[in-house]
């Protein structure tokens, strides 16, 4: 393993700005593996933390395959996470809508041209990715539809669930869009939580990635091989949204199957609560995501289900 200083932003009060990463093996650049690029996503920085425990422990055993080379980089926004900001601490800006970057522009464009000079030139990138609301996830893997997406390769992962999602405009400054853009086969990857840290769900995600190691020829390990997952559309989630805001409490767990009709949750009066709404199942179905917050506002995807219809 070799520690490396990947891209660094003088200061002239405090110590320079530093994005640093760990390498293993030298070789054809096999694969990336990024962590936390917002500052509340503790879980997944710990899972690339985890994950760097690992390949030194595989690295020993030799058990990395020669000539292939791995780069896993935790953090890409250590100094938001030092003080407990999402976005970037002077501008509130967000890393991940500022890609490919731009060297002579802001703070936040200068990191991503500077860190994705570098993570451009590998073959296989993987994103530890968090969701724009708080809340929980089935563990899934996520892609652009761009035209250069590789789903068969996405199953390697094994992993039960394999979202295609089609951009937006503003999608097109994400690093997994551009990934693909520059023939990187890019995947973001999302654990069932952000800001709590949920070893479980870590553990899993990291033999998920194993899995896609020791599939394309990284890694010798023993796991089993390509999954049957499940490929849908983000669209064909089902959003379950209240009408009113106030308390959210919470009746179903993610992974759980529910049937159209049944309670999922309710909106309190949060100073004298009493029910205001109940939020119904729409259809049959399995909880994909659920809004974690203890308030909520009108209109929220509070729920996400999958319906069986898919």
């Amino acid at each position: 393993m070799e520690k490396v200083t990947l891209y660094t932003i003088p200061s002239l009060y405090r110590d320079d700005f530093r994005i640093e990463g760990y390498v293993f093996g030298k070789g054809e650049k096999s694969l990336c593996i990024l962590g936390n690029m917002r500052g509340n996503e503790y879980q997944q920085v710990y899972t690339c933390s985890q994950m760097v425990q690992v390949l030194k422990k595989l690295e020993e055993e030799k058990r990395l395959i020669q000539g292939k080379e791995i780069l896993v980089v935790p953090s890409l926004n250590p100094c938001s996470m030092n003080i407990g900001k999402r976005f970037w601490p002077t501008d509130n800006t967000d890393i991940n809508r500022m890609f490919p970057g731009y060297l002579l522009g802001e703070t936040t464009q200068r990191i991503a041209a500077g860190i994705f000079d570098t993570v451009s030139q590998y073959k296989n990138g993987i994103q530890l990715a968090s969701f724009y609301m708080p809340g929980k996830f089935s563990p899934h893997v996520r892609i652009m539809k761009t035209g250069f997406e590789n789903v068969e390769k996405a199953r390697t992962f094994g992993l039960p669930y394999i979202v295609l999602r089609m951009p937006k405009p503003y999608d097109t400054t994400t690093l997994n869009y551009n990934w693909q853009i520059w023939e990187t086969d890019a995947y973001s990857l999302y654990t069932t939580t952000t800001e709590q840290i949920d070893e479980e769900s870590s553990r899993n995600m990291i033999s998920s990635i194993l899995r896609f190691m020791s599939n394309n020829g990284m890694i010798v390990y023993p796991l089993e091989g390509k999954r049957d997952s499940k490929v849908f559309r983000d669209e064909e989630l089902i959003s379950v949204r209240p009408r009113t805001s106030g308390t959210f409490r919470n009746k179903i767990t993610v992974g759980q199957i529910v049937k159209k009709g049944e309670i999922l949750a309710w909106i309190l009066d949060t100073c004298e609560g009493n029910i205001l709404e109940e939020l119904k199942a729409p259809v049959d179905g399995k909880i994909f995501f659920q809004f974690s917050d203890p308030l909520v506002y009108a209109n929220t995807a509070a729920i996400k289900i999958l319906p069986d219809s898919i």
